[in-house]
């Protein structure tokens, strides 16, 4: 299976992309720590292709620009073949954002799910305060059905730093413990399908 878009090129992820993300740069805005590939060693980063990749519930996909390099991959998580609905998950190298590439990946992919594999559904979980990917998302015609507080995965985060400071609206602390607050973002075929009709018209 490869799918490609205009600049893009989809297909499964390999251990070789894997290794790839140890070229990535790293976001400077410590809100996006958690996005940054982590892993130097080989065995660390087989232990982490391993997991995302040991169940069929869970595919991921390279994506690639024309000159096969990899800015970012993507993935259906939890896929349920009986409601025939996912979780999408979505990452790019902090040196490939802001080019569009995450639209044009998830239009290319979102019409590779719903037609291809036929699914009728998908979801997924956006920080509030990344206003970037809320753009994106509404813009593919997500809608908002779920708004709650999570656990923050960099706990270690400097909350003097100016970038928490600017988006503590979006944040609770209690004791040493810090949350933030996220939505749940539901996309169906139907309302998919009437977009893109109405971009291409």
């Amino acid at each position: 299976m490869v799918i490609n878009s205009k600049r893009l090129i989809i297909a499964p992820l390999r251990i070789e992309d894997a290794y790839e993300m140890r070229t990535w740069g790293l976001h400077d805005n410590p809100l996006f720590e958690d996005y940054n590939f982590p892993f130097e060693r080989d065995e660390e980063v087989k232990k982490w292709f391993r997991y995302k990749t040991f169940t069929i519930k869970n595919k991921y996909y390279s994506v690639k620009d024309k000159n096969n390099k990899l800015v970012g991959y993507l993935g259906i998580k939890n896929r349920s073949f009986i409601r025939k609905s996912s979780f999408l998950g979505i990452v790019f190298d902090p040196n490939n954002i802001n080019k569009g590439f995450g639209t044009e990946s998830l239009v290319a992919f979102l019409d590779y799910y719903f037609n291809r594999l036929r699914m009728k559904v998908i979801y997924l979980e956006v920080a509030e305060f990344n206003h970037r990917a809320l753009k994106v998302y509404e813009k593919l015609g997500f809608k908002k059905i779920g708004y709650y507080l999570d656990y923050f995965p960099f706990q270690e985060i400097d909350v003097t730093h100016k970038d928490f400071i600017e988006a503590k609206s979006y944040f609770v602390i209690d004791g040493e413990k810090i949350y933030n607050y996220i939505y749940k973002m539901k996309l169906d075929k139907e309302g998919f399908l009437t977009l893109r009709k109405g971009d291409e018209g």
